[in-house]
């Protein structure tokens, strides 16, 4: 099996990479950019269930606290 596992800051989290790509965006003349999140992407394959990616989820892969995760299995 195939897992995509998407994790970002909640909402009202400070995101530092993603506002100084905001501000050199408009340096650079982008104006029009309103918001900039950053997220990680990992793929994980192997004979994993769901539910043991929901634990590598909570235990390494994300920050409960600050960080939202987001799963999706994949076309093998």
């Amino acid at each position: 099996m195939k897992w995509e596992v998407r994790i970002a800051y909640k909402r009202g989290v400070q995101d530092p990479e993603g506002e100084t790509t905001l501000q050199a965006l408009k340096m650079l003349g982008f104006e029009k950019v309103e918001r900039v999140s950053t997220a990680k992407l990992f793929i994980i394959e192997g004979e994993c269930s769901r539910e043991e990616v929901e634990r590598m989820c909570r235990r390494l892969l994300a920050n409960p606290v600050s960080q939202d995760y987001e799963i999706r299995r994949l076309a093998d």
